[in-house]
């Protein structure tokens, strides 16, 4: 739910108000907190936040939807008169939630999401949109107890609220069930006790001047630090290939050549990296020639029948499941993308793509099943195909009436993925295969860069704006075209790509 995060000025005349955010902010970075009161101007919100924050509201609405006999504090005129108004419901006998209850100790205000009657005092109920309880969640939850205590009300139970990952819709907008409580209270004893000198750091820390703290992982756990770019501008500048991009250990090897000396991973030495893919990398980098092993990708494929088709879904997955038999954040395929190529060469394209917002696998698992009917295609190729096989499997246990045929389809899915990263390697990938990383070593002229939808979070983000009703028939029209050129490109990439690997001529 929204914690305000504003500065409180209320009863103590401190000059430095504290919330659960700024508490938060401290913990993660010193600086941080300190640059959000008096530099805030110097933050740069990077892209995807808005949908978090958006995705929190949603929750913490519905929460509230489901205990419907409960009262909301407004923050009106002000969060002094939200602070009133509950402790006018608590010394009235008010035997329902409360929402927002609204509290200050010392200074420091929170907003208590869930705040239920219990018969030993108050349950407290902290929402969130994941899935599971998070580390961070649990100094959030230790903050509000310590202040909720202090201001003379009995807490009998703290826990975090939060999405059961085992829910499904089985009736039209009935989630009771979405929720799950975990229950922190013993957990946060020793938590709550340190929360006053947590308290009177971050004061000091607000009271001076701006700290001196150096970047490093901090900057992005347990969040991406939105003053980032202003903390690194002077950082020394970072090594052309800096050790971290190798593949998977490639940041803890970085650590451990870090304290010899070695940034570049030009200047690791022959044989000190023991994993192959790790020296496949090192030599490409230092060679600047690519790594292609022709007939291992040759051998890879030589089993792929003809026609072949390449397969690519864009997927959107609420936290709040919006169609019967879904489940939260399960990726339901709004759209895909197919090519078909013959063994002459010849390629042909269907597509698929639903933006009216209603459940779009119906149509889906028909239109696929269209494409890819059983005498069009052979194998069914996709990039990461754990992905494109899944949204098939799901579709198949949503509809029994076509599992069959689409059950046939999944069968035919084959990766193109390790084929690539086991017989090809350009050093301008700098450590990813993703295809987006592979295909401008490739076929520069199909990146990505001169597309309205560049990647699957900007897909996701124009599949909500065309679902909304207030959205114009222009701009609908507008994101329908980027998102069908997006789709395909990903797809069309694949047959480029492939028939490079195997010295195949031809292309989309």
């Amino acid at each position: 739910m929204m914690d305000t995060g504003g500065e409180v000025r209320l009863n103590k005349g401190r000059r430095y108000g504290l919330s659960k955010s700024k508490i938060t902010a401290f913990e993660q970075c010193a600086k941080k907190l300190w640059l959000s009161k008096h530099q805030p101007e110097l933050a740069v919100i990077e892209g995807g936040a808005e949908t978090r924050f958006a995705i929190g509201h949603e929750v913490g609405d519905l929460a509230c939807r489901l205990l419907p006999m409960g009262v909301m504090v407004e923050a009106e005129p002000d969060l002094a008169a939200a602070v009133t108004r509950t402790r006018e419901l608590i010394d009235s006998g008010w035997s329902e939630p409360i929402f927002e209850a609204t509290f200050e100790h010392e200074g420091v205000l929170v907003r208590v999401d869930v705040l239920s009657p219990t018969s030993d005092g108050w349950a407290m109920a902290e929402v969130k949109s994941s899935t599971a309880v998070k580390a961070y969640h649990l100094g959030d939850l230790a903050t509000q107890v310590w202040v909720v205590s202090n201001a003379g009300v009995s807490v009998s139970s703290a826990c975090i609220r939060h999405i059961n990952r085992d829910f499904r819709l089985v009736r039209d907008q009935d989630y009771s069930g979405l929720f799950q409580d975990t229950d922190c209270l013993a957990e946060l004893i020793e938590c709550v006790a340190n929360r006053a000198s947590v308290v009177a750091a971050a004061r000091t820390v607000l009271a001076g001047d701006e700290p001196v703290i150096r970047t490093g992982e901090h900057c992005s756990t347990p969040f991406a630090c939105e003053f980032s770019h202003y903390c690194s501008r002077n950082d020394p500048p970072a090594p052309d290939w800096p050790i971290g991009l190798l593949p998977r250990t490639g940041k803890s090897i970085a650590v451990q050549c870090a304290e010899e000396g070695i940034f570049d991973l030009r200047d690791l030495p022959e044989g000190r990296l023991v994993n192959a893919m790790h020296e496949r990398v090192r030599t490409a980098t230092v060679s600047g020639k690519v790594y292609h092993n022709l007939q291992g990708a040759i051998e890879a494929t030589k089993g792929w029948a003809w026609p072949r088709a390449y397969l690519d879904f864009e997927t959107i997955g609420p936290a709040i499941p919006r169609w019967i038999g879904s489940k939260p954040y399960q990726q339901t395929p709004f759209q895909f993308s197919c090519h078909i190529e013959s063994e002459e060469g010849e390629i042909s394209h269907m597509g698929f793509l639903s933006i009216d917002g209603h459940d779009p696998r119906r149509s889906c698992a028909e239109a696929l099943l269209e494409a890819l009917s059983h005498d069009r295609c052979g194998s069914i190729i996709a990039y990461n195909a754990s992905f494109e096989k899944r949204c098939v499997l799901e579709l198949a246990e949503a509809f029994p009436d076509l599992a069959s045929a689409l059950n046939e389809i999944a069968a035919k899915i084959v990766d193109l993925l390790p084929v690539t990263r086991n017989n090809y390697y350009h050093r301008d990938q700098r450590g990813s295969w993703s295809i987006k990383a592979v295909l401008p070593t490739v076929a520069p002229e199909l990146a990505y860069g001169d597309l309205d939808v560049k990647d699957g979070g900007e897909a996701q983000q124009a599949w909500l704006e065309c679902a909304q009703a207030e959205t114009t028939p222009q701009r609908r029209a507008l994101l329908k075209a980027g998102l069908e050129t997006y789709c395909e490109r990903d797809t069309e990439a694949m047959i480029v790509l492939l028939n490079h690997l195997i010295g195949r001529g031809g292309g989309a």
